[in-house]
């Protein structure tokens, strides 16, 4: 009978030990204790954009700002609007699409020099993030930098170590639809 007991804690702990995670993957259990914290740096990366900075400016802005495409209001959700920032939901699929990571951050406009980022809500407690364009022949260099901390130490760590890779691919994969879809403005009559 002892072993009943036992087994029922083992599942119920397994149980919550799934939960927590799936819950700090999605982001809807978000880990913000404060306590043992560390940063690394995510970035830089840069790329070079065949067109004018407004434009790629636009081009970033426009979910925001702007009337969002059909394919971007399934990975944006403005919460709240202002005049130089927003609120809003990023929807990004992982594990395989089997998920949908979801976060909350401020977005703030400089036209046409800076788009900044602040996590409110998502996998790990802090992220900042910038996007800098610059007049560069023949057009536009991005560059994107950011932080992301985690807390708890080297647990965090490990965690950071884990979650910095696929945010930064979500990034560039971000970047590349930048530059099409502003290469392909700038070359409109």
């Amino acid at each position: 009978m002892v072993w009943i007991g036992a087994l029922a804690g083992a599942v119920v702990a397994g149980t919550g030990a799934a939960a927590g995670y799936l819950g700090l993957v999605t982001g809807a259990l978000p880990l913000d204790v404060g306590v043992g914290r560390r940063s690394r740096p995510l970035g830089p990366q840069a790329i070079d954009i065949a067109a004018p900075p407004e434009v790629v400016f636009d081009v970033i802005a426009q979910p925001y700002q702007g009337r969002a495409t059909r394919a971007m209001r399934e990975k944006v959700l403005v919460l709240e609007r202002g005049s130089d920032m927003v609120l809003a939901a990023h929807h990004t699929p992982v594990a395989g699409g089997r998920l949908t990571a979801t976060t909350v951050e401020t977005v703030r406009f400089t036209r046409p020099q800076r788009v900044d980022f602040r996590l409110v809500r998502g996998p790990v407690p802090a992220v900042t993030e910038s996007f800098t364009l610059t007049e560069h022949d023949p057009g536009t260099r991005l560059v994107y930098e950011g932080e992301l901390a985690t807390d708890l130490w080297r647990a965090g760590q490990w965690w950071g170590d884990l979650v910095a890779p696929r945010w930064e691919a979500t990034v560039a994969a971000s970047l590349a639809k930048v530059r099409q879809e502003a290469e392909r403005r700038a070359t409109l009559p």
